[in-house]
């Protein structure tokens, strides 16, 4: 009965994410991308801002890494947005040492979110990104929670 309570939790959450991201036109993956690294770094409400904060600072560097790519390539051509990542994935090697910058993936989910979702760069579009972040971090910490009460009830 326990597992079959988990898959209707689990399965409801799920439902409820897809419908509530569909219904207000967001990208699932995000939502969903966001949901995954909840588990993967750590299952706490500190956790979570721990890999928040890279995850925003990775959507920085994507937009820093297209304006730069912009203007290089105005100079350089085809190599002016390599040479953008280039030099802001070396700088990474720095940052990471830097307190609340150090989880390197988190980094890269920011990145892949913002060249994922590939929004304007203004702020209404790139703001608009932490909607289904932070949803999906909801989403994960109620699933968990809903989850975690079910584990500690008697057989």
């Amino acid at each position: 009965m326990k597992q079959f309570l988990t898959a209707i939790i689990m399965g409801t959450c799920g439902a409820l994410a897809v419908f509530v991201s569909f219904s207000l036109y967001w990208p699932t993956w995000v939502l969903f991308l966001a949901w995954v690294s909840y588990y993967l770094f750590g299952k706490s409400i500190q956790s979570t801002i721990e890999a928040f904060i890279p995850i925003t600072a990775g959507i920085v560097m994507g937009i820093l890494i297209q304006l730069l790519g912009k203007t290089l390539g105005s100079h350089l051509g085809s190599m002016g947005f390599p040479l953008s990542v280039f030099l802001f994935i070396g700088l990474l090697a720095y940052l990471s040492k830097v307190r609340f910058l150090g989880n390197i993936p988190a980094w890269f989910i920011g990145l892949i979110i913002f060249f994922g979702v590939h929004p304007a760069v203004e702020l209404k579009p790139v703001l608009s990104l932490f909607i289904p972040i932070i949803t999906g971090f909801g989403f994960a910490y109620i699933n968990d929670s809903a989850l975690s009460l079910l584990s500690k009830k008697p057989h």
